[in-house]
């Protein structure tokens, strides 16, 4: 990375402001509920050491939740004020009026999510899901591209036995035979896959249609009342990201990162560090731009809301579909951490 006197002035200064602002949060006791998910991303380190909380200056109560859906929940409660989820939830919960924004694209379709075949269920191509028992968790990232493959494979889902259920029933039915297929994350993903085989990557599913993203969202109450809170999230984020991407050695399976991320999401360090290397991490200035976060109703969030919205509404899991859905995507808190990072 270069400097020059300006940026670095410049970047100095945010970084005083920023702490400055972290000393008064601590005076002033504020506090932040945040939910997360077990998804391998470099940035869980920072709530396994605390560095979101040392940054920000905030008592962040971290809350682990099995679903987006369920974040959507707690968050519709009052009980969460930012939360990472999918983009199928996000469609639904601000379809059904809940009033948040997506501050940060943590990842796009990459093969960190999968449509697992059992291994002697007789599935060997897509076309094979046809009568066949699958399972994803209920309105999730994978739930919404379950459909779209029976969708784009013309099979109507009265035709196969779909089963919404949590992960660790999911595993659980999985390890029974009950279940012949299911579109899973880690640490299912890696569970199941002993057993089974990859049909298609979540990556493979957007390229035949159905693109899908993994963003950090916050109540719009909050994220009015609370920027300089979200600039600083969003560069701890970025700092880990950065990290797992300009020094994989940091991030290898006997690495204090991988241990790291093992001990506060579950599996093996070896699990988590192979983990590392399926999602799909966007840069600040990507996020930006009108291809994700940028651009209000014709930016690439923006749309991929409204048309799974769509998908959501045709196959009768939400009632209706907002004319745009610009409003619920802000670029504040990433144009915040760029100014810390160029």
């Amino acid at each position: 990375m270069t400097f020059t006197r300006r940026s670095l002035l410049g970047a100095s200064a945010l970084l005083a402001g920023l702490a400055l602002s972290s000393a008064s949060a601590f005076a002033d006791g504020k506090k932040v509920v945040v939910g997360y998910q077990t998804d391998a991303v470099p940035s869980s380190v920072a709530i396994a050491n605390g560095d979101f909380a040392k940054t920000t200056g905030y008592d962040i109560d971290f809350r682990r939740f099995n679903s987006g859906a369920e974040i959507f929940a707690a968050i519709a409660s009052g009980d969460v004020q930012v939360g990472y989820v999918g983009s199928s939830p996000f469609a639904a919960a601000t379809s059904r009026g809940l009033d948040v924004k997506a501050f940060y694209l943590a990842s796009t379709s990459g093969t960190d999510e999968a449509l697992i075949a059992r291994n002697g269920s007789g599935i060997e191509t897509p076309a094979d899901l046809r009568g066949k028992r699958l399972a994803a968790a209920p309105v999730s990232t994978d739930h919404y591209q379950l459909l779209s493959v029976l969708k784009q494979e013309g099979i109507a889902e009265k035709d196969a036995q779909v089963f919404a259920i949590p992960q660790q029933d999911i595993v659980a039915g999985w390890n029974r035979g009950d279940i012949d297929a299911a579109f899973v994350w880690d640490p299912a993903l890696t569970e199941i896959k002993k057993t089974g085989k990859v049909l298609l990557t979540a990556k493979q599913v957007a390229n035949r249609g159905a693109p899908t993203f993994s963003v950090w969202v916050a109540t719009n109450a909050f994220a009015k009342d609370n920027p300089k809170f979200l600039a600083q999230f969003a560069s701890v984020i970025n700092k880990y990201t950065t990290s797992y991407l300009n020094d994989k050695a940091a991030w290898g399976p006997d690495s204090d990162n991988a241990k790291a991320l093992a001990k506060l999401l579950g599996g093996t360090p070896q699990d988590q560090a192979a983990a590392l290397a399926n999602p799909v991490f966007v840069t600040l200035n990507e996020q930006a731009s009108d291809a994700w976060l940028g651009g209000g109703d014709k930016g690439g969030v923006a749309q991929i809301l409204k048309a799974t919205s769509a998908f959501l509404k045709d196959q009768k899991k939400i009632t209706s579909v907002l004319p745009s859905y610009g409003a619920f995507v802000t670029t504040d808190a990433v144009e915040a951490a760029q100014q810390v990072t160029n």
